[in-house]
């Protein structure tokens, strides 16, 4: 048997700074999880998104530093449409968060917007333009 793809694992330097974030893109996580040292949600799907503070991930692996020059990994949010992808990228930007690229109509056929969380992970927000 194969190994089954199960869960998304961040590192977090400030949990409830994080969470906010992610609460933001509509995840439904306790407020009492801020100052949790793990704290883990299940996504339509299944699949499961966990954040771990860095002390935390140093408790198991005492040599872990953060990765240096961008991120690798993004995580993608499904908009509605076009104008929700516009509203959200509006909406974080003006909470204070990073907006990496700002809205635009990629030629591959969806409006896009790149955020960053306040861990410096990559946020695409998309949905399909009209036909």
């Amino acid at each position: 048997m194969a190994p089954t793809f199960n869960l998304i694992g961040l590192v977090v330097a400030d949990m409830g700074a994080s969470l906010a974030f992610y609460r933001r893109l509509g995840l439904d996580i306790p407020a009492e999880a801020d100052s949790a040292p793990h704290v883990e949600t299940t996504l339509p799907g299944g699949l499961r998104l966990a954040w771990d503070t860095v002390d935390t991930i140093r408790s198991f692996d005492p040599g872990w530093t953060a990765p240096a020059g961008g991120s690798r990994v993004s995580l993608a949010f499904a908009c509605a449409d076009p104008k929700e992808v516009d509203r959200v990228y509006e909406d974080l930007v003006a909470a204070g968060y990073e907006g990496h690229k700002e809205p635009w109509d990629a030629f591959w056929g969806q409006r896009y917007a790149l955020v960053r969380d306040p861990d410096g992970n990559g946020v695409d927000l998309f949905a399909p333009l009209p036909s």
